[in-house]
């Protein structure tokens, strides 16, 4: 049986200061982590204290339940929704009628964008979703993008398990019933593009404008992606 798409094929490096690193391998097959998502939030709120979670001013009608962390300079709107449990890292920018919708991770520099939803979800650093976007059960690398209007689809209409692609088109069984996308470091998907369930994109890949793309896609070129990671920039 094939394993799956390991997290090292796809992410150059894991946030060195990032809480989750002992948990998330890079050597696990990457549809593993899904699961872990709401178990290590969990683990983690256990351990912080509701004085040690929130770091950044909360506007009056932002609306804020259950277990939530916040970091420092993260800017957050005049109005949206934050449902834990849902932790966001320092420097974040989240823009009107965000709705996190429970169980994410958002690492460093992200931009969690107006009227976008995210469920179940993890996003390491540098990560552009800004505007009109579902991220649903999905995970995205450092520096990848979501076009205006992308959503990440993450259920089949029949309801059976997701399965995933190898890059030679070998299917990886999951086991999950939902299951979005896998961005890569670097990895773009155009305006109004759909991902089907289980899509994986390698580092630097793209999906164009509209298109609706189902498998696993490795960058054309070297130079295809925009987005570059070195050990200094995930410090």
């Amino acid at each position: 049986m094939i394993e799956g798409i390991r997290a090292s094929q796809l992410f150059q490096n894991l946030p060195v200061h990032w809480s989750f690193k002992e948990v998330f391998s890079s050597e696990q097959p990457i549809h593993t982590w899904i699961p872990l998502i709401a178990k290590e939030l969990r683990q983690f709120f256990a351990k912080c204290k509701p004085s040690q979670r929130i770091h950044s001013e909360l506007p009056l009608h932002l609306f804020v339940t259950g277990d939530v962390y916040i970091g420092r300079n993260v800017s957050l709107p005049s109005f949206g929704t934050i449902e834990g449990p849902a932790y966001i890292d320092d420097d974040c920018i989240l823009r009107p009628s965000v709705y996190i919708r429970g169980n994410v991770i958002v690492g460093r520099n992200c931009v969690l964008g107006n009227s976008c939803e995210f469920k179940n979800s993890l996003l390491l650093e540098h990560v552009q979703v800004p505007h009109f976007n579902y991220v649903g059960d999905s995970i995205l690398g450092n520096g990848a993008h979501l076009g205006a209007g992308c959503i990440l689809s993450n259920l089949r209409l029949d309801q059976k398990p997701v399965c995933m692609q190898t890059p030679t088109g070998e299917l990886i069984q999951t086991g999950l019933r939902k299951l979005g996308a896998v961005l890569g470091d670097g990895a773009q998907a155009g305006c109004n593009s759909v991902l089907q369930p289980g899509s994986c994109l390698f580092p630097n890949a793209v999906v164009y404008p509209c298109e609706s793309f189902k498998g696993t896609r490795l960058a054309k070129t070297a130079k295809e992606g925009l987005f570059r990671t070195d050990k200094n920039s995930l410090q």
